[in-house]
């Protein structure tokens, strides 16, 4: 395995020339003399750990960031990038994994705001606009209609906008962030088939990611960060992705991985019939003792007839007269993971909002363990034993701009030991959040740090810890390792599947299909709303999962 920079040799000119790139930010060095050649025509993966550098060097790239120290060469000329506007005017340009698209424009009118073509009198050359998108759009293989409104548009149409929008303006050079996060196997493969085709009409690809099989899929090189270091570039065809996981996270890899380990192997044989009752007009998938064509599964044990945690009864949720949830019906039980699969957009994000109180439902009940919890407050919710890993850290998990000791106590600032005669306890509450660092691996210089400064796979470690060491009956996990390395990863598995063991009934929504075959019980796959199939992941392959998502292989739709 090559394992230093100075092996790799491009085989052209080079598109990005970074020299000794530095950038400190209070007690954290982010960026430490990175040294970065990235060939014309290249698809070059930038990896690490959480906290490794990689948004800073790409937000120093992009214009979003200045350097305390080093060099930038842009096609071989030395470069000052003050903002984005000065990386775009160089050929620059940067899909972030949060799509910025306007839902209620056109595809057209997304993609030329703020560089939009004029006529005279003040007026937008619409035609010439959408004569270029076509261009564009037909010359990359990136097959969007341009007067269909965003809101219409799949996740893997609205990447495909992004990509679109800023080859318009110009970028031969293109930084993707997390472009797979949210997507179906299917739809990987279709961007993938869209980046070749970038490729291949001469554009330069950065690829950020964390999911090692895609690196290793698409890349032509891999640049691996480690601690604000650059710690070697290789090729695919001479690392495996166990190699590239230990030059990510370093020796720590070989003793944290078999944790993982002892919770992974094949499932265990179970009666299917048993395992996933089938009602009228559901889809399940799966059988007794099926192969797991070479794939690793965490080994599950699921308590069978356990009491019931979680009930929803026909629930409806209306959204500015359109419904997105319709008559959904769910149950789960004590020491059952039960996931709910589906593209973002179909309700699932409505769902969770109805369960934790955040959203006002139109009819239907729900109920935690004997009580009636449909019209209550999420404060009475939560006191009642719900707990949640929400599915975005920095909106719904965090005050990024207070101390860990106060983010500990977030959502359970009413309880004990956090509150005391009915009064805050900032003694208690420090002395928790020092628990919670140590029993769940935070990694900071203290309890008074803000969260902030902490790396996202530690953010949300903070957040599973004060989610866990609150031992709530119910746990619902919205993406609960989105855009974390694998070491974080692993750690917050084995937590859920931790707690799951003592008998905490958890809900599982996740973008990353591994993830949810591998943890779940049992599979509900969402759609538009409703719930359409129920699936026995013992015998799922992603791309199986791929297919139910988008509607591909649903036979017969009706609600579980």
């Amino acid at each position: 395995m090559q394992s230093t920079q100075q092996k790799h040799t491009p085989v052209s000119a080079n598109a990005i020339e970074l020299t000794g790139i530095a950038k400190q930010f209070p007690g954290v060095v982010a960026n430490d003399s990175i040294n970065l050649s990235v060939a014309e025509g290249e698809i070059h993966a930038i990896c690490g750990e959480n906290g490794a550098g990689k948004s800073t060097l790409m937000k120093i790239l992009y214009g979003m960031l200045a350097p305390d120290e080093g060099t930038i060469r842009v096609n071989g000329e030395k470069a000052v990038l003050n903002s984005p506007t000065d990386a775009i005017a160089l050929g620059i340009g940067m899909v972030h994994q949060h799509f910025m698209l306007a839902d209620h424009l056109t595809v057209l009118e997304n993609v030329i705001i703020g560089a939009e073509p004029m006529r005279s009198l003040g007026r937008i050359d619409f035609t010439a606009g959408r004569d270029h998108f076509r261009k564009i759009s037909k010359a990359y293989g990136l097959d969007v209609e341009p007067d269909d409104f965003v809101d219409d548009l799949d996740i893997g149409q609205r990447q495909r906008v992004e990509i679109i929008k800023v080859l318009y303006r110009g970028a031969n050079i293109l930084i993707l962030d997390e472009p797979t996060a949210v997507l179906v196997p299917q739809e990987v493969e279709e961007l993938f088939q869209n980046i070749r085709e970038l490729k291949a009409a001469g554009c330069t690809v950065l690829f950020i990611a964390h999911k090692l099989n895609e690196i290793l899929e698409i890349a032509d090189v891999i640049t691996v960060l480690r601690q604000a270091r650059l710690v070697g570039t290789v090729t695919p065809s001479e690392v495996t992705a166990k190699e590239l996981a230990e030059m990510m996270i370093g020796p720590k890899f070989s003793t944290q991985r078999p944790i993982l380990r002892s919770v992974v192997g094949k499932a265990e044989p179970r009666n299917t019939a048993a395992a996933l009752p089938v009602e009228s007009g559901e889809t399940v998938l799966g059988g007794e003792n099926g192969p797991l064509d070479g794939n690793e599964r965490l080994h599950r044990r699921r308590v069978e007839g356990g009491e019931t945690v979680l009930t929803v009864e026909n629930l409806r949720l209306v959204d500015e007269s359109r419904v997105v949830v319709d008559s959904v019906n769910l149950t789960v039980h004590r020491g059952e993971i039960v996931g709910i699969a589906g593209v973002e957009g179909n309700g699932q994000s409505e769902l969770i909002e109805a369960i934790l109180g955040t959203r006002q439902i139109a009819s239907g009940g729900i109920f935690l363990l004997d009580q009636n919890i449909t019209h209550t407050s999420v404060r009475h919710r939560r006191e009642a034993g719900l707990g949640c890993i929400p599915q975005d850290r920095h909106r719904e998990g965090l005050l990024l701009s207070s101390p860990l000791w106060e983010n500990t106590a977030l959502g359970h600032q009413t309880e004990a030991p956090y509150s005391k005669w009915k009064l805050l306890s900032p003694t208690n509450m420090r002395s928790r959040a020092q628990e919670v660092c140590k029993k769940f691996d935070v990694r900071s210089s203290g309890v008074d740090n803000t969260a902030h400064v902490l790396s996202g796979g530690n953010q949300q470690k903070l957040i599973v810890g004060r989610e866990m060491i609150a031992e709530p009956e119910m746990l619902i996990a919205a993406h609960p390792t989105r855009g974390i390395d694998v070491g974080a990863q692993s750690a917050v598995w084995n937590e859920i599947l931790k707690a799951k063991s003592w008998g905490l009934a958890t809900l599982l929504v996740s973008a990353d299909l591994e993830e949810l075959i591998g943890l779940s019980d049992m599979l509900l796959v969402m759609l538009r709303g409703r719930f359409v199939a129920r699936l026995n992941p013992a015998r799922l392959t992603s791309r199986e999962l791929g297919a139910y998502m988008t509607g591909a292989a649903i036979h017969a739709k009706s609600n579980c």
